[in-house]
């Protein structure tokens, strides 16, 4: 199954993945917004889809296609301004993900590779989540996916097409955004953090070893009609994620301890109730599942992902960018 159609195929994982199925022998195409937002590796072969929603026609876009790689999506906003945000993730993540099976199938798409989230099963746990936990999805992020994955499971069981879904945590890499991005700008400007105290677990993974996951996924014939949890197998504390960002930015730890509790307070009372619980509270996986099945093991270790990170940071001027 070497025809491969990538949705969001120039964002953050799109790019990578893209490159490296095309340096493995696959044929690629690359569903973008616009022909003005695409810079496709030389080789992609680019298909603007300008929105995806239910009435998204696909028919040309999928002729020969074997396989997608469905990442195109309304991720997660952490403080979302849209009127209805749940009717607006339904639309592109329920919706546009349903009406893109539909049309995968009637064009005799083999295999379905869907990027889920962990936040399917929750945002906090004691133990690591497995995919036999029951979902527990808890904003409207979370809410869309976990029902994008029902309705393509429905789909692929009435038609037989195989579906493959991917439960991962935050991503990281070069190119990362968001609330990772800000961490290494803070450890960089070398701020004290008051989080010394914490001793959670939170899993991630490097942005390489979530595309090799994903062409082991395209190959890998026991890779059908599984859900699987992945990872980089190596879970830390926020302190010790920290320690690991200041080392390959060589840079001086700079963290005391501070009572969780009064973290916890404080970051409701400032309003950054969200912030704080992700760096305070325990979020891992258990990626047993597909080491057993698919024999799958993180290529890359966490700390030579990170350090592929900083490189990229340092490279990128962000020491010079206010946080």
């Amino acid at each position: 199954m070497n025809n491969v159609l990538v949705t969001g195929a120039n964002g953050f994982i799109g790019d990578t993945l893209c490159r490296k199925l095309l340096s493995d022998g696959f044929q690629v195409r690359g569903a973008v917004r616009s022909n003005k937002s695409s810079s496709l590796p030389e080789g992609i072969e680019p298909r603007v889809i300008a929105d995806i929603h239910a009435q998204t026609d696909w028919t040309e876009n999928l002729r020969g296609v074997d396989s997608i790689v469905h990442l195109a999506a309304r991720v997660h906003v952490m403080h979302d301004t849209a009127t209805d945000p749940l009717a607006d993730y339904l639309k592109v993540n329920v919706k546009g993900t349903e009406q893109l099976a539909r049309a995968a199938v009637e064009s005799g798409v083999k295999r379905f590779i869907f990027l889920s989230t962990v936040k399917v099963n929750g945002e906090e746990n004691v133990r690591p989540y497995r995919e036999i936990d029951p979902p527990a999805p808890l904003n409207s992020y979370a809410i869309s996916k976990l029902q994008a994955e029902q309705q393509l499971k429905k789909i692929a069981t009435a038609s037989g097409m195989e579906l493959v879904i991917l439960r991962p945590p935050l991503v990281y890499g070069p190119g990362v955004k968001a609330n990772f991005l800000a961490l290494i700008k803070i450890v960089a400007k070398g701020v004290p953090l008051p989080l010394a105290s914490l001793r959670n677990r939170r899993s991630f993974i490097y942005l390489e070893n979530l595309v090799d996951v994903i062409v082991t996924c395209c190959n890998h014939s026991d890779a059908s009609g599984k859900v699987f949890m992945v990872s980089d197998g190596e879970d830390v504390s926020t302190p010790e994620l920290i320690r690991r960002i200041s080392l390959t930015l060589k840079k001086k730890t700079r963290l005391f301890p501070f009572p969780p509790i009064l973290l916890f307070i404080l970051g409701r009372m400032l309003g950054k109730r969200q912030t704080v619980d992700r760096l305070i509270g325990s979020l891992a996986v258990d990626i047993t599942k597909i080491k057993n099945e698919l024999d799958w093991h993180p290529p890359f270790t966490m700390a030579s992902g990170l350090e592929k990170t900083a490189d990229w940071f340092k490279e990128s001027n962000f020491l010079h960018r206010s946080v």
